[in-house]
């Protein structure tokens, strides 16, 4: 049986929050889309509708590059300690089993900075804690790559129609 991860094409099981990922999948049949008003507004019934599903991995894979950006940028974390302290908090997870996994699967220090180009390695990592998924490094690179185009590609430019200073349609 696939993993919930691999259910979802979201390979490190990122939560859904207020706003909508590119990729992101639209409802199947059966589910409600966030934001419609029903009660406890999930996309499926329990805990599978907690969490996003992408219309392929590598959707995913660029979401989870995203998200690596925002704890750089916003909450300072650069080794893999205050990342996965952010990622998987002691309140839901053995936080400290997790860095000395990914630091024992990456190669890396617990405590040592990591750049952007050392992301593909900790997130092939934490794929493989997340959701049991053993991502080749080719898939992990078009993710990465997704990513690199969202931050410097046509992703930027606002449709016709549209201003730079207004609201974005997609978040993220």
């Amino acid at each position: 049986m696939k993993s919930l991860g691999e259910r979802n094409n979201n390979p490190l099981n990122i939560r859904r929050g207020k706003s909508h990922w590119q990729g992101e999948a639209l409802p199947q049949r059966g589910q409600l889309p966030v934001g419609s008003g029903a009660i406890g507004e999930l996309a499926t019934e329990g805990r599978e509708g907690a969490f996003v599903r992408f219309e392929s991995v590598e959707w995913g894979l660029r979401a989870a590059f995203i998200l690596l950006r925002t704890y750089r940028n916003k909450y300072k974390a650069v080794c893999i300690r205050d990342i996965i302290t952010r990622w998987a908090p002691p309140s839901e997870n053995d936080t400290s089993a997790y860095i000395r996994t990914v630091c024992k699967l990456t190669g890396f220090g617990g405590n040592e900075r990591l750049t952007e180009n050392e992301w593909p390695r900790l997130v092939q990592a934490m794929a493989l804690i997340e959701s049991g998924m053993h991502l080749s490094s080719e898939l992990i690179a078009k993710g990465f790559e997704l990513y690199r185009e969202s931050k410097t590609g046509p992703s930027l430019t606002p449709p016709k129609g549209r201003t730079n200073n207004q609201q974005p349609l997609i978040n993220h």
